[in-house]
């Protein structure tokens, strides 16, 4: 919102303070003020000046001599270069010694030979943004109008002598858009009081409600809806000194009906829009968009409705976006001689929703969003109505053309004395805290308990607890002046969560194993959210409301998919090895129309692809394997010491290799439960994703978060010599090694002390479907030494095991 000091003054008696001390007042009081722009940016002795003859300079095509009066007493000779210049205009005039924005000087010269006394200015070299300007004014010198007095000073006529605050609203205070606003929030500041426009209208003897009717047919998105008719008009600019004010709070004048609604809009804070009531017809409708229907906006857009997106219409055709943009069939035109004018109080949803969905933001529309004062609905449009009357010629009927469907009261809310004191660390009395409220224009009155009952107006939405008056006071009082006060009570110290505290040492253990960590969006493309769905079955996939980009739509289903863009990515720059992992949240639901959030699952994920390690002179390279991802999957498993609880179980799975893949079982002591998976990307995949043999694995992490140990236990050393005994047997070649693994540990009993698979081998010679597998065995008994008979009778009873669990055979 930018402020102009001089206007602002209108409402408020500001002697003796400087727009620098108020933006500090501000400032401290909670809205702040990003700059003080001085308006200013260096002109001085520019008049208004009168061009009197315009003729072609001698000896350059592109230049003119002209006879200026600028009041001076003398007809000036100026040379200038500008196409548009004319004689009977009325222009700025650098005099002799004049000074510009850039440090120019202005001194007597020849141009061409020809001798000039000034120069006749342009907005851009008067330091004026001339975009701000209308587009026939933005070329060429500035053009005033014709009764603009000669040798007026231009900082004067153009109200240069000004400074605009910046102010860098928080959301919540949205009443500081309005110079009403800012006047209250100035008033408070400084103890003076708030003079407020004058809404007075002398109406004709007509009565508006004969032109035209109101009715509301959305009553849950508009609560208010006022129009005032004024018939008459004529079109044509503003006066200068209502441009400059638009000027100053960054807003282009157009004419003088549009800049009368912009002007008010930013006085009051309440958005308007003129209709060409001829164009209108006499009836008004706010309702919701019908399905497939579409309107022509202000810009010449056609845009498309949805249902929930509330119009203004004729009864039949929409005529303006509520809220947001007025429609192309209802503009007001230079023909245009009755206005129709809306002041209304829409749903702050429903218009912020409208925006969004079609791209339009407005000044209106920002504010309708943050929410309006409905105190101001009808002061508003009283006040446009009286410009228009002033300003443009017309003729306003008799009376308010409304409709209501609520009437907003002020909000009533009580704190006690005690609470504002103990949140505060003060000790103010009430006296003092019900002058601060007085300020802030608060009716309040107080008990003798001490309970403060406050009646907050309209046009403070923000307030509706005891905590916000609290920071009222505070703000009021002054942040400075809030004592500091020693922090007293018992303390904690801080420390990871559990699941913290493992992903950081999981993060710590795979870098150490030389994988990277990577970091990618959570947001992904449709296609992605299908695949490596074994953790999410029966998800839904959640797709974002607004997207940048379909590749980043939907929320991700698994970690896997974002890895293999990664690698893509990689690929793409010629670095083919890679060892990544991640670890990160994936998005789960079973609802098609989201009514709750969804659940947020923590995974960590790995890929790896290309060589195993690098290549050198006495070392090969070797492409990396299946075990090597089954290693890191282990590496993690080690970490949390749930090892001996994971079982491998071989499964085709979606998107990896029908040979190469296996789920991941954890014993939860109650059963198994599925947490993740491990394999080689499908053939397919590898082949669309134009990648090597690629290896991934995704695991959940919640069970890994209850079940972890990550307790140290501390073993003698054996004190006693072991037994070692191999073993190879001839199995079917459907049976895991995993499966006899678990079957040689419960035969074994306590006296097995480890057992680890040294040898596969497949061969026809075998027999059909048969291969071998060897086992190497430790026995040992913790406390004496074991006898070869007690070695050789549980190495029985494990051959034993496997022959009648598998049907194996000893291979000799």
């Amino acid at each position: 919102m930018r402020v102009s000091y001089q206007w602002l003054k209108e409402y408020i008696d500001l002697s003796g303070v400087s727009p620098e001390e108020l933006a500090e007042l501000m400032t401290r009081g909670g809205i702040e003020i990003d700059t003080v722009e001085q308006r200013n940016q260096g002109v001085s002795n520019v008049v208004v000046g009168h061009v009197l003859e315009k003729e072609k300079h001698p000896d350059a095509d592109k230049l003119s001599v002209c006879k200026v009066d600028a009041g001076t007493g003398e007809t000036l000779q100026i040379v200038c270069g500008a196409p548009n210049v004319a004689a009977g205009q009325k222009v700025p005039v650098a005099l002799i010694g004049a000074k510009l924005p850039g440090g120019i000087a202005i001194k007597r010269a020849k141009l061409r030979g020809v001798e000039s006394q000034g120069m006749i200015c342009s907005a851009k070299e008067l330091g004026i943004n001339d975009k701000l300007l209308p587009k026939d004014m933005q070329e060429g010198i500035l053009v005033l109008p014709a009764d603009s007095e000669i040798g007026t000073p231009i900082t004067e006529y153009l109200a240069l002598d000004d400074a605009v605050l910046e102010l860098d609203l928080t959301p919540n205070r949205s009443d500081c858009l309005s110079m009403l606003g800012v006047a209250y929030e100035a008033a408070a500041l400084t103890g003076r009081q708030v003079k407020l426009p004058d809404t007075r209208v002398e109406s004709g003897a007509l009565k508006a409600a004969d032109k035209i009717a109101v009715t509301i047919s959305a009553p849950e998105h508009c609560f208010r809806y006022a129009a005032r008719y004024v018939q008459g008009v004529k079109i044509g600019p503003s006066p200068q000194w209502m441009q400059n004010r638009l000027i100053a709070a960054g807003v282009r004048p157009i004419n003088n009906i549009v800049d009368i609604t912009n002007y008010v809009m930013l006085e009051y804070g309440q958005p308007l829009h003129a209709f060409d009531a001829d164009k209108l017809g006499g009836r008004i409708e706010v309702r919701l968009a019908r399905p497939g229907e579409t309107m022509v906006t202000l810009d010449d857009q056609e845009r498309k409705l949805d249902p929930d997106m509330l119009l203004i219409t004729d009864g039949e055709r929409p005529v303006a976006l509520a809220g947001v943009m007025g429609g192309a069939n209802t503009e007001v035109s230079d023909e245009t001689v009755n206005v129709v004018l809306e002041s209304a109080e829409f749903d702050a949803a429903t218009v912020r929703r409208t925006s969004r969905r079609l791209g339009l933001r407005s000044e209106a529309s920002l504010r309708f969003e943050k929410g309006v004062d409905p105190a101001r609905v009808v002061p508003a449009v009283d006040r446009a109505a009286a410009l228009m009357a002033l300003y443009a010629g017309g003729t306003v009927l008799d009376g308010i053309v409304q409709a209501v469907v609520r009437e907003a009261e002020p909000a009533v809310v009580s704190v006690t004395l005690a609470k504002i004191n103990g949140h505060l660390g003060t000790s103010l009395t009430a006296v003092e805290v019900q002058e601060i409220f007085a300020r802030l224009g608060f009716e309040s009155a107080v008990s003798e308990g001490g309970v403060f009952t406050v009646k907050v107006p309209t046009r403070r939405g923000d307030i509706s607890r005891d905590v916000d008056l609290i920071e009222e006071v505070a703000r009021l009082h002054g942040y400075d002046n809030i004592p500091s006060t020693a922090i007293e009570g018992s303390t904690t110290a801080g420390r990871l969560t559990g699941p913290q505290a493992i992903r950081r040492a999981l993060r710590a253990k795979l870098a150490d194993a030389g994988l990277q960590e990577t970091f990618t969006y959570s947001l992904t493309h449709p296609s992605r959210t299908r695949m490596f769905t074994l953790l999410a079955e029966g998800a839904v996939p959640i797709r974002v409301a607004m997207p940048m980009s379909e590749d980043r739509s939907e929320l991700r289903t698994s970690l896997v998919p974002s890895l293999i863009d990664a690698a893509i990515y990689n690929r793409n720059r010629k670095n083919t090895d890679l060892k990544l992992f991640e670890i990160g949240s994936v998005f789960l639901t079973d609802e098609q129309t989201l009514t709750r959030l969804p659940q947020e699952r923590h995974r960590i994920a790995g890929l790896l692809t290309g060589s195993r390690t690098d290549v050198q002179w006495n070392v090969k390279a070797e492409p990396v394997d299946f075990y090597d991802a089954k290693g890191v999957v282990e590496t993690i498993f080690d970490l949390l010491g749930v090892s001996g609880r994971i079982r491998y179980e071989a499964a085709a799975l979606d998107n990896l290799h029908p040979g190469r893949s296996a789920k991941v079982l954890l014993d939860t002591g109650s059963g198994e439960m599925l947490i993740g998976y491990v394999g080689q990307l499908h053939p397919s995949v590898q082949l669309q994703e134009e990648l090597d043999d690629t290896y991934v694995f995704e695991l959940a992490l919640e069970p890994l978060y209850e079940h972890a140990d990550t307790a140290i236990i501390q073993q003698p050393l054996p004190r006693y010599p072991s037994v070692e005994r191999d073993l190879a047997v001839l199995v079917d070649r459907s049976v895991e090694a995993g499966s006899l693994l678990a079957a040689i540990r419960e035969a074994g009993g306590d006296l097995l002390e480890s057992v680890s698979v040294f040898d596969v081998y497949v061969d026809d010679r075998l027999g059909a479907d048969k291969k071998s597998v060897a086992f190497s065995l430790v026995y040992r008994h913790p406390e004496r030494t074991l006898t070869d008979d007690e070695a050789a009778g549980r190495h029985a009873a494990v051959l034993d095991r496997l022959a009648s669990a598998f049907g194996a055979e000893l291979r000799k």
